[in-house]
């Protein structure tokens, strides 16, 4: 077995059947970091004492008997939890010296799983750009091309799976944070549905690590199977002791097939607001194929659907005001100003952007109200359907793009440009109603590049697009390790 890229699930058994131990498993993990993560840049902060140590401990316990989920597991956590004695910075050079003194709910529950984690990889500037790089840390390249981007915010924990870096992390996903880098990097993600996996310690470094009920962000795991999603997915799931009880759990239903030919499923490649590139069309068209040749019902439209184009403003009005409000701007009077200019009926997502950043409480209300409207609309959907299946972006990795100011960049869609954040409204889709998402890789690109897709399930029903991926990765095949 290739340890460095086995899945989680094989190493497990590997070690319950004695034939490695967990110090092996970390000196493998922390040997590669050493030699390869130097040009990708993935884990931007080591721990690598405390892990041999953690791994030492676990073997102990295997020794006397005992075992967990993931004892003797290496892992990594994206920069952006709070682990006890390490900077948690969010990439904002202001809090480059703020290190928490407890661990995040979720550290805290990987580590009671057995884990051994590695370090935590990198974000960029405050976890809101579609790439990873910051002041404090650099760039994170893509294993694939170090040219390219390995997405964000959850770049670095991606960018680690794919090099080998570990065999399980946990990410983020505000605007397809978890399934972008997923989908550029060739591995595996998870958007739990909104407020199953709690969040505690999740937090930028200026506020306090208190139980929150975010809008849109949820925590998940990363890995570089299906199954292994679920094996992380089980040990984070379940609401905040703190406001919910130690003893308390939330259980999810089974999924709601076993086979693929079982499945009703609704395919999506085109938006309103802009074109899907030829690459990300093919995966899309790749994985209905394989469906249908097993028998599944694949369907492309429905009128049961919720309006493609209000979601996406609906969705780019609460993340821009939630984001806004969090990172407050400089000069509102500037951007006032700027709305005022706007034509009343601009409808473009530039002006909804715009217009979001100078909201009130009583638009958010609004959007909030039509949010509602979305959900119910999704419930009927998935009364006749099982998944969606769509893009996650338009396009496979693109070059990284360092403009200073990311509303003026531009994305490149087969030649075309388009405004870059245009690009969220594929992830805004599973987000805005706060459903289950799984990335998968399905493919790769003609010039090699990953792609994946999508499937997003009934809110609640996480197990259900867990196993759909799990299905197709047999069909179609998953994850493949990139060319050193």
């Amino acid at each position: 077995m290739e340890r460095n890229h086995a899945s989680a699930e094989e190493l497990m058994v590997a070690l319950r059947a004695g034939e490695v131990t967990s110090v092996e498993l970390t000196e493998d993990a922390i040997a590669r970091i050493e030699r390869d993560d130097e040009v990708i840049n993935a884990i931007c902060v080591r721990d690598f004492d405390r892990a041999r140590a953690a791994a030492h401990a676990a073997d102990r316990a295997r020794a006397r008997g005992e075992d967990a989920p993931l004892l003797g597991l290496p892992v990594t956590v994206k920069e952006c939890y709070d682990i006890a004695g390490l900077p948690t910075t969010w990439g904002l050079p202001p809090h480059r010296d703020h290190v928490p003194a407890e661990d995040a709910v979720q550290v805290s529950r990987v580590r009671a799983a057995g884990a051994v984690v590695l370090g935590k990889t990198n974000v960029p500037l405050g976890l809101q750009d579609i790439q990873t790089f910051n002041e404090i840390y650099g760039t994170t390249g893509n294993p694939w091309d170090l040219e390219r981007t390995a997405g964000g915010s959850s770049g670095g924990s991606a960018a680690a799976l794919a090099a080998g870096f570990g065999a399980l992390s946990l990410g983020s996903d505000l605007a397809g944070s978890l399934r972008t880098p997923a989908h550029f990097c060739g591995v595996y993600a998870h958007k739990p549905t909104l407020g199953l996996v709690a969040t505690r310690g999740m937090v930028p470094p200026s506020e306090p690590a208190l139980p929150a009920e975010f809008d849109l962000a949820v925590a998940g795991p990363m890995a570089r199977t299906a199954r292994d999603l679920t094996l992380l997915l089980d040990v984070m799931a379940g609401p905040d002791p703190l406001t919910h009880g130690v003893a308390y759990r939330l259980a999810l239903p089974p999924a709601r097939h076993e086979r693929l030919g079982d499945f009703r499923v609704l395919v999506l490649e085109d938006h309103p607001y802009l074109p899907t590139g030829s690459a990300v069309q093919a995966a899309v068209n790749r994985v209905a194929d394989a469906l249908a040749d097993d028998g599944a019902r694949v369907e492309r439209h429905s009128p049961l659907l919720p309006d493609l184009a209000e979601a996406a403003h609906l969705y780019m009005r609460l993340l821009i005001s939630g984001a806004t409000a969090r990172f407050p701007l400089a000069s509102e009077e500037e951007l006032r100003t700027r709305v005022a200019g706007l034509s009343a009926d601009d409808r473009s997502l530039d002006a909804v952007r715009l217009r979001a950043l100078v909201s009130s409480h009583r638009d958010w209300m609004a959007a909030n109200h039509r949010r509602e409207v979305h959900r119910h609309g999704w419930r009927q959907l998935f009364a006749e359907f099982d998944v969606v299946v769509c893009p996650i972006t338009p396009t496979p990795a693109f070059p990284h793009d360092h403009q200073a100011t990311p509303l003026e960049r531009r994305i490149d869609i087969d030649g075309v440009e388009h405004p870059y954040f245009d690009q969220l409204v594929w992830a805004g889709l599973a987000t805005m109603p706060g459903l289950p998402a799984t990335a998968v890789p399905a493919g790769r690109s003609p010039e090699g590049l990953p792609v994946g897709v999508q499937l997003i399930g009934p809110m609640f029903e996480d197990r259900t697009p867990l196993r759909l991926a799990e299905l197709l990765e047999r069909k179609i095949g998953g994850f493949r390790a990139p060319p050193r």
